[in-house]
């Protein structure tokens, strides 16, 4: 099936396209209210995430409203540690939890690798029945959770401040980390496979928490693995090339080393300069971001000024998909949500000439 709009692609691949892509990380969630009642109706995250024609409801729901030209699936960073027999749970208020964290190497080599289609099937399930729904649309993006953040929550226990655990392991037992971090790269790219093979038409790993690091241990840590899982990722598929994105939050100080590993894209927090950015790394790939997600708390003109700042900071050609420098905040009114979508389209007009 052709699709009917594929700038978000286009851009990714550094390709001319009429106006600048727009999606936003976390697009689909709690600050709609029809995401809110979808959930009810699940009952709980985790059933929602389970539940393939549901998790494609959510997906679908910030389409309907807004002009964006990408889909993400709906699921979860947690899931390869989930399926690996943790044993996930939410506690309300305080985020994600594991009733069984990872404290050995014992239990290093005890994790099971799983399997795309069998413990993580439901995933594959969401991937299919998203495709179908959107009827070639806009291309839909799969992802994943880089090994280093993975292996934060599996080590921790959950989120944390101040990474105590999982930095104990990694200056204590480097040999124990490489292990849960190679066995980690090698369950995220079957897993990224499986949704290109499933339908995903780009996909994102997202390194939430390679920015704790400092630069030597997070190129030892965080960045090699990343570069494994690119080099493994089928990179073509249905006769399109797939992009890849990388996306580390407070990464902005090792740029040139992400663009290196071979990716499409450089997904940038609001910490960085775009033009800076670009002047950096934007001859070897794409940037994808990179406004404060609390801009969008702005009334409407404010969050035009700073979509015009963006958008003029990365300036004219193709190479650049705008979205926030991290996921939407869960307060923000839906409407200016809106707001910004528009704003990209109408004001990036002027920086792609045909």
């Amino acid at each position: 099936m052709e699709l009917k709009n594929d700038r978000y692609l286009r851009a990714l691949l550094k390709q001319p396209t009429d106006v600048t892509p727009v999606w936003m990380m976390r697009q689909a969630g709690r600050y709609l209210p029809e995401y809110r009642a979808t959930r009810g109706v699940a009952g709980d995250f985790m059933s929602l995430c389970k539940n393939a024609e549901l998790a494609c409801e959510v997906t679908l729901q910030p389409l309907r409203r807004y002009e964006l030209d990408a889909a993400i699936l709906f699921s979860d960073i947690l899931t390869i540690p989930d399926a690996m027999g943790l044993g996930l749970y939410f506690e309300t208020g305080e985020g994600p939890k594991f009733e069984r964290p990872v404290c050995s190497e014992s239990a290093v080599d005890a994790l099971p690798i799983p399997d795309p289609e069998d413990e993580l099937g439901y995933v594959m399930n969401a991937v299919r029945t998203i495709r179908r729904e959107l009827k070639g649309s806009v291309p839909l993006i799969g992802f994943s959770g880089s090994p280093w953040t993975l292996a934060t929550y599996m080590v921790e226990g959950g989120s944390s401040k101040a990474f105590t655990k999982i930095k104990k392991l990694a200056f204590a037992q480097p040999k124990v980390l490489h292990k849960l971090l190679d066995k980690l790269a090698d369950a995220v790219v079957l897993y990224l496979n499986a949704q290109i093979k499933a339908g995903a038409q780009s996909v994102m790993i997202f390194d939430t928490w390679g920015g704790v690091l400092s630069p030597r241990d997070y190129k030892l840590f965080s960045l090699q693995y990343m570069e494994k899982i690119v080099n493994g990722l089928i990179r073509e598929h249905d006769g399109r090339k797939v992009p890849v994105t990388l996306f580390t939050k407070n990464g902005g100080m090792w740029l040139e080393s992400i663009a290196a590993t071979g990716c499409d894209a450089v997904g940038l927090d609001w910490t960085i300069d775009i033009a800076d950015a670009k002047a950096r790394v934007g001859d070897k790939v794409a940037l994808q971001g990179n406004m404060d997600p609390s801009m969008l708390y702005a009334p409407a003109a404010r969050i035009e000024e700073e979509v015009a700042h963006i958008l003029a900071g990365f300036g004219e050609g193709s190479g650049h998909v705008f979205n926030l420098g991290h996921g939407i905040h869960l307060d923000v009114p839906p409407e200016n949500a809106g707001v910004f979508v528009d704003a990209v389209h109408r004001l990036s007009k002027a920086y792609h000439k045909r």
